[in-house]
């Protein structure tokens, strides 16, 4: 269904107040930046900041619901014959090969990570988006298998491959911190995805084969 005018300017009120305050937190850090500040720095009423932003933590982390589904979406999206933990694995190796910004190869990343670095409110807080990533994959692991309740496989496996995952935005973040050049890092990223693979298991990377059609 088509995106209406009220639903279209929500979204851009929403868009720009965000931006507005990533801008302050990048400048002055994040715990500097009260909301009333972003407010009049985006025009509009601490009231409507609140309206769309209950906390000040989801001003910037305002994407985090494509975040939090993203390795269930991976894993929802593969081909028939490939397992799940080597779906996320391929398409990791896609984003880091292409440098994409998706995975934080990109110049502006560093500041970024520095932004969550200096604010334990925002650690904590992507720490919980990071737990959150590893429920919903195991949630579809469990869909997809037909787990029963107390079967401890899908946390296990979802645990294994939401520390892959982990680990690359990890090594990442890092290295775009110390000024590294995003293509340098694309490519040492490559290795260690090798790596990866070679640590986990045989059970791990052939869980949840796709059937084919």
């Amino acid at each position: 269904m088509a995106e209406g005018l009220r639903e279209r300017k929500k979204r851009q009120t929403r868009q720009y107040i965000s931006d507005v305050a990533t801008g302050l937190f990048v400048e002055r850090g994040f715990d500097a930046v009260t909301v009333a500040e972003i407010a009049e720095a985006a025009d509009v009423s601490v009231n409507t900041v609140y309206n769309y932003f209950p906390a000040k933590e989801d001003l910037f982390f305002d994407r985090s619901a494509g975040m939090v589904d993203r390795l269930a979406r991976w894993v929802r999206g593969r081909p028939a014959g490939e397992s799940a933990v080597a779906a996320v694995l391929r398409e990791l190796r896609e984003e880091v090969e292409a440098v994409s910004p998706r995975v934080g190869l990109i110049p502006g990343y560093a500041a970024f990570m520095r932004v969550i670095e200096e604010a334990p409110a925002l650690r904590s807080r992507l720490w919980g988006i990071g737990q959150e990533v590893q429920s919903t994959l195991e949630r579809e692991l469990r869909e997809e298998t037909g787990a029963a309740d107390d079967d401890d496989l899908p946390h296990l496996m979802a645990g294994q491959i939401a520390w892959a995952h982990s680990t690359v935005m990890a090594v990442i973040g890092r290295e775009m911190v110390r000024g590294r050049d995003p293509r340098d890092v694309s490519r040492e990223v490559l290795a260690l995805l090798d790596d990866i693979e070679d640590l986990l298991s045989e059970q791990v990377l052939t869980y949840a084969v796709r059937a084919g059609a």
